[in-house]
């Protein structure tokens, strides 16, 4: 694959401007240098955000937000599918961006892509659908009624691991909300960032739309602090550990504005005794694997049925004799490296840990070297039986590494998926009716996913994204995302000739 041919259709250069107001790009803080997983070898370069580049970005997404907010929403709606047209353009040179720098699998690099175009389509008609509500007057010739109007300057703070997509559910709604953003990607996936924004600037161009609408910061740490900080900024959307959300809702709240907060999974499939094998398998497989273990949905435990379990062991262990590991653009491969040598070490002092507190290895995995692998990032996946309760279980490893267990009744599965301290993603496969509908009742799982005979990775757009307890509590994409990003008002028209007053209270004077 041609990645300097990529490079040019996406308009990355040797070295890049890290803050763009549109097409206005600038920045003169520190260099980051985006280094890819796949082969170690230095992509491009960009300047970081100052204090001051930051001022900058949020001032002109504050004057876009003025002139925004008054176009109708199917006009703004027409200018965000036409974005998700620029974005089939240039989806396999985007994609392939994406699986470069992040290290994720072509395959997934264009399904996320893909989930960009799809939030495009889904906010298009979301348009011409920000409803209200309408409800009857206590009072004689008066009309109640609530509408959504348009919040303000949305912050936006995304993580490494899905470098574009998260970015575009947050965008293409608040878009078509009448609000603009400001973006501050992760330093590790910088340049997906600025590949967005050249697209993103081709349709404002054409739309005459003002140019603060999209802004991209990128930084450090400092940005994504002073962006929980500004009180300028309503909204503050963060994707990450359940570590650094903590810190965004601790100030995002101090200045009583809004956090919609999307952290960290620990996620469990129930494999029930009559569950089909042969989806059981690539389900996990691809749960656990995929991304190189690096999803908030990844598969983190098994819990499988007593009867069974043996025999989930055996073909477990079979299937992952089979992964082929190495180059993520090369699709025979199905996993890819780690996002960098740090997350090596977190993932080989995880297999210490399990081994620690007595756990034993089905597959022990580790670091990969020789040939392919230089730039010290690949790994092997690993499986191990574990306890529930053992502390590096409860713990979200960013990495491929699974955990299984057994059960013996449906409540105890239930209790041991929920028994951690994340609530993302859940999963069970069964072919007994009952059991499914308590999964997925009030006393089964507690996760804001719950899904029946499919894994926890992977989620369509059109269903709210998000989870409960230290996952957040937030809700992007499909469903009723939408009114995070729009201020509620309840509104009460008087169209007579006099001046009741609710709940029938007098106020005469004379």
């Amino acid at each position: 694959m041609d990645i300097q041919r990529i490079l040019q259709t996406l308009n990355i250069q040797p070295h890049n401007h890290g803050v763009m107001i549109g097409t206005e790009s600038f920045g003169s803080g520190p260099t980051i240098d985006s280094i890819s997983p796949v082969d170690g070898k230095k992509i491009a370069s960009l300047s970081s955000a100052t204090d001051a580049d930051y001022e900058r970005a949020v001032e002109a997404a504050q004057q876009a937000f003025i002139e925004w907010r008054t176009v109708p929403a199917p006009k703004r709606g027409e200018v965000v599918r036409q974005f998700g047209d620029a974005l089939r353009e240039k989806k396999d040179a985007l994609g392939a961006l994406v699986s470069y720098e992040m290290g994720k699998s072509l395959q997934e690099g264009l399904g996320e892509v893909q989930e960009m175009i799809d939030i495009c389509d889904f906010a298009v008609g979301l348009s011409r659908q920000l409803y209200g509500m309408t409800t009857h007057s206590e009072r004689p010739d008066h009309r109640m009624f609530e509408q959504y109007l348009p919040l303000g300057v949305v912050g936006i703070i995304s993580a490494f691991n899905f470098p574009v997509a998260v970015w575009s559910w947050n965008t293409a709604l608040a878009w078509i909300c009448g609000d603009s953003c400001v973006w501050k990607p992760s330093e590790k996936s910088a340049l997906c960032s600025i590949a967005c924004q050249h697209i993103w600037n081709e349709v404002a161009a054409a739309n005459d739309v003002p140019e603060g609408l999209s802004c991209v910061v990128n930084g450090y740490a400092n940005i994504g602090e002073k962006l929980s900080d500004d009180t300028r900024i309503p909204l503050v959307s963060a994707t990450g550990s359940t570590r650094m959300g903590k810190a965004v809702s601790k100030a995002v709240g101090a200045r009583l504005g809004r956090a919609l907060l999307e952290l960290g999974g620990n996620n469990a499939v129930i494999i029930a005794p009559d569950a089909d094998l042969e989806m059981v398998v690539p389900a996990t497989v691809f749960g656990a694997v995929g991304t190189c273990g690096q999803r908030c949905t990844s598969t983190r435990r098994l819990i499988i049925h007593r009867s069974i379990y043996d025999q989930v062991k055996t073909v477990l262990t079979k299937a992952y004799q089979q992964l082929s590991i190495g180059n993520p653009l090369d699709q025979k491969n199905h996993v890819g490296p780690l996002t960098d040598q740090a997350a090596v070490q977190m993932y080989l002092d995880a297999l210490d840990a399990v081994e620690a507190e007595g756990g034993t290895f089905l597959v022990k995995g580790g670091k990969l070297d020789g040939a392919g692998y230089e730039s010290g990032c690949y790994v092997s996946p690993s499986i191990a039986e574990a306890r529930n309760d053992m502390a590096i279980v409860q713990h979200e490893t960013f990495a491929p590494l699974l955990y299984i267990m057994p059960y013996d009744t449906l409540e105890e599965a239930i209790d041991l998926q929920n028994g951690v301290a994340q609530g993302l993603s859940s999963a069970i496969m069964t072919n007994n009716m009952r059991e499914a509908e308590r999964f997925i009742s009030a006393a089964g799982s507690d996760c804001g996913i719950a899904n029946i005979n499919i894994g926890t990775s992977g989620a369509e757009i059109g269903g709210a994204f998000g989870g409960e307890k230290e996952t957040g509590g937030g809700r992007e994409s499909g469903s009723d995302a939408w009114k995070a990003y729009m201020r509620r008002q309840t509104n009460t028209v008087n169209y007579g000739t006099t001046l009741p007053l609710a709940q029938g209270i007098k106020f005469d004077l004379g």
